[in-house]
Formats: C-alpha cells, sequence, structure tokens
C-alpha cells in the first residue's frame, strides 16, 4: 500500500523535530533526571524538583542533573572534586530551568536573579530567567538584589547563597 500525504507528512515531521528543538533552544535534546538519579553535589533527588532542574549532557550521551543552578555552577568550578575524570570539553551542553516558562534553557544564555524572596530546594539561589526583561520583572516581584550572567558568577557566590550573604 502506498504512503498517504498524512503519512508522509507525518514521517517528515518526526525528522525534522529533533531539528526544530536544537534550533529554538539552541540545545541539544536532554534527557529528563529519572527518580533514582541524584545530584552530585548535594546528593538530593533530581526529579522531585523539574522546576528547578539544571543539567549537564556530556557528549557520550550521559548526564549529570543538578536540584538548581547553585549546585550546578558549585560543579563546574570543582569539577575534579565532583565528577572526577570529567573534562568540560566533553560537555556537550550546559541546560537550567527558566523560572516563568519552566523550560530548559543553555545556562550561559540565563539571567540569574540572587538575593530573592523565592527559594529553590537548597535554600538561596541562583534564579535562571531567559531574557533580561523577566529578570528586571522577576528582581522587582521578589525582592531580588542583583542580575548576574552566567560569566559573572564567582566560585565563592554558590557558598555565600548558603549562606545567605550575597552582597
Amino acid at each position: 500500500m502506498p504512503p498517504t500525504p498524512r503519512r508522509l507528512f507525518l514521517v517528515l515531521l518526526l525528522l525534522w523535530a529533533p531539528g526544530l528543538l536544537l534550533a529554538e533552544t539552541g540545545l541539544p535534546p536532554l534527557p529528563d533526571p529519572g527518580p533514582k538519579d541524584t545530584c552530585p553535589v548535594c546528593g538530593m533527588f533530581v526529579a522531585k524538583y523539574p522546576e528547578w532542574t539544571a543539567t549537564v549532557l556530556y557528549r557520550d550521551g550521559h548526564a549529570h542533573h543538578f536540584d538548581g543552578a547553585k549546585d550546578l555552577f558549585k560543579y563546574l568550578f570543582n569539577l575534579p572534586k565532583w565528577a572526577p575524570g570529567h573534562k568540560p570539553e566533553d560537555m556537550a551542553a550546559i541546560a537550567v530551568t527558566e523560572y516563568y516558562g519552566l523550560g530548559r534553557i543553555p545556562a550561559r544564555d540565563a539571567w540569574y536573579v540572587i538575593g530573592s524572596d523565592v527559594l529553590g530546594p537548597m535554600g538561596h539561589e541562583l534564579v535562571p530567567l531567559a531574557s533580561e526583561a523577566e529578570a528586571q520583572e522577576f528582581l522587582r516581584d521578589h525582592a531580588g538584589q542583583r542580575i548576574l550572567r552566567f560569566e559573572a558568577v564567582t566560585p565563592a557566590l554558590p557558598g555565600q547563597l548558603d549562606a545567605a550573604k550575597f552582597d
């Protein structure tokens, strides 16, 4: 039986969709954390907190998931401690879950608000937002103290957030 136009359309859509996802988010398809996946930094079960999930996807296909951007940054700043044998150049993607839309976006593209009244699973967080306008809105609405970009996060900041001293 020859394929119908509808079947051809569905096949083409399925072949085209992964490329569309990459074009929309700038990320390859990311695995979701499973029920037994734990944050390599704090040991929490990550799947319990999908609105805070951050992920490092490696080129070989395996991923490490985190219960928030704060633990992701701790991991990135001390890879030998949290992931011996892993190298930054082996990472295919670093993603965070943006606060308003709950979609995963490239961590380097996010705008992070610190010092707000919104707490993550591990307390004070770097709250990821998809745009500067959203970050400004969140800062106003949630008594935030500062907006940072990925490259402005210092190795000391995650510890300062843990101690609630982030001025």
